[in-house]
């Protein structure tokens, strides 16, 4: 059954639907035997470009609604820190990329499944259209440098 998002939490679950792809991308590169540090360029380009500010605004805007202290945030927070390591690791890049895109993938599930629901449901109308005002409604430019998936 597919999940009502609320309005204001829609741009960030496009990011997530971004964030699957990349996870989709790196699974193909790795299994069509792709030079990791092709991958990783790309991988690199899309923290810099995407995952950075996205985890910015949900840290700043959408889990206050909740509290630090809640679990749900805690979570998502300790995911946050273990996925920018993920990303920023230099060493072992095959393995780093594939634990990453399992990784990312549990985290881009777990906010759409359980978290985002949560927030959506306890948020006053006020957070919901401060959350919404925070967050453009940017179409997302990928990088076709190097379309190593295709």
């Amino acid at each position: 059954m597919a999940i009502k998002r609320h309005q204001s939490l829609q741009e960030f679950s496009r990011d997530h639907h971004q964030g699957l792809l990349l996870c989709w991308k790196i699974k193909i590169g790795l299994s069509n035997g792709i030079a990791v540090d092709r991958i990783k360029l790309y991988v690199n380009w899309f923290y810099d470009n995407h995952i950075l500010e996205h985890f910015q605004l949900e840290e700043k805007y959408m889990f206050p609604v909740l509290g630090n202290k809640h679990p749900l945030i805690t979570r998502a927070l300790e995911e946050h820190i273990l996925l920018e390591t993920l990303f920023k690791d230099t060493s072992e890049i095959e393995n780093t990329l594939t634990v990453l895109h399992v990784k990312l993938k549990e985290h881009i599930r777990f906010e759409e499944r359980i978290l985002f629901n949560e927030i959506q449901n306890i948020a006053t109308k006020e957070q919901l259209e401060d959350i919404e005002k925070f967050h453009t409604n940017n179409k997302f430019a990928d990088n076709f440098n190097d379309i190593f998936w295709k």
